[in-house]
């Protein structure tokens, strides 16, 4: 392999890092049943409260891999009130970096039909976050003098806010959420670190309901934005339902790719590559009980490692309302 193919790793390696460094890291946890994850304005949106929990494992056979765990409830603060609220707490490793953290949030849904089952609403959400960022510098060698590295672990607690809007029309749905509102300085890596953490996300789909037979088809789009960096990335999803006497089935298919790229030399050409991730995943409802794995693969001509990225969720729906909403919308009711 050239060198410039060893940077090209080098670099995904560190866009992987630097994503999991700046809060909750930004994966496609939220299509197993968990929009809250990323978008404040989903607190409370739901027909039931939610609590969810995640794990995340990259490389089984990688020491030290990058791993993510996520423990999440959102709920009404009463059945027929405006108002909903949520925690998340999370714990986030990659190496010898590390974050753990907690948001909790704060949502308002003006709901613009004539009755409560009847699902048209505009909501607003506003999450609240701590976080401590670690970079256990311990096991590096001071061969060397440099002086960057003190030998020691380094940690640094900052504060943020994420502000978030939702639009929901039956079958549609439409989310809009900045995340690191406020600029909030680490200076763990380096004393000139950049205090603008910013990221934008928005997220939009559909659902179908064919012939209004027992199975409901969800094609969205997630579309994210950093602001500093202007790395910029899609995911492309398409989900299926099943409804049954007991609960739902459902999996889809997600596609993540990356707008920006690096070059690298393969033999006597130049070449270009694309962060790119397919994630195909499964799940299903029994009862209030939730559970889903996803798998998430790198393709590309050169990745880090040929193991995928496994991640498992369970769930528990509790205090549902007696009226669903009226629509085919899953991803509410």
């Amino acid at each position: 392999m050239s060198i410039k193919k060893y940077w090209v790793v080098l670099v995904f390696i560190i866009t992987g890092m630097m994503s999991a460094q700046e809060g909750l890291p930004i994966y496609t946890d939220y299509l197993t049943d968990n929009y809250y994850l990323i978008h404040p304005s989903m607190a409370g949106a739901s027909n039931c409260a939610k609590l969810r929990a995640t794990a995340r494992l990259q490389w089984f056979d990688q020491d030290e891999a990058p791993n993510l765990q996520t423990l999440s409830y959102n709920s009404k603060v009463s059945d027929d009130g405006p108002s909903g609220f949520g925690a998340i707490f999370f714990n986030d490793q990659n190496g010898y970096h590390s974050q753990t953290g907690g948001y909790v949030t704060y949502a308002h849904h003006l709901l613009l039909s004539r009755n409560t089952i009847d699902l048209s609403m505009v909501s607003f959400g506003l999450s609240v976050g701590v976080v401590q960022s670690r970079l256990d510098e311990s096991e590096f060698s001071l061969t060397d003098f440099d002086p960057i590295i003190s030998g020691v672990e380094q940690s640094a607690t900052y504060f943020n806010v994420d502000f978030g809007m939702s639009y929901q029309l039956d079958e549609l749905f439409a989310h809009f959420t900045i995340k690191n509102l406020l600029g909030s300085g680490r200076d763990i890596y380096t004393a000139v670190e950049s205090t603008n953490l910013r990221r934008y996300l928005f997220t939009g789909g559909y659902t179908f309901n064919p012939g209004y037979s027992e199975w409901t088809i969800e094609p969205s789009v997630m579309f994210q934005l950093v602001e500093q960096t202007e790395e910029a990335s899609f995911d492309f999803n398409a989900k299926v339902y099943k409804e049954t006497d007991w609960g739902k089935v459902w999996g889809g298919l997600s596609y993540r790719r990356s707008l920006d790229g690096a070059e690298f030399l393969d033999g006597t050409s130049v070449d270009n590559q694309k962060l790119t991730y397919i994630s195909p995943f499964i799940g299903i409802n029994y009862n209030n009980f939730m559970f889903a794995y996803q798998y998430t693969k790198q393709s590309g001509a050169i990745v880090f490692e040929n193991g995928g990225f496994h991640q498992l969720t369970l769930g528990l729906n509790l205090f549902c309302r007696d009226e669903a909403y009226d629509c085919k919308c899953p991803y509410v009711n």
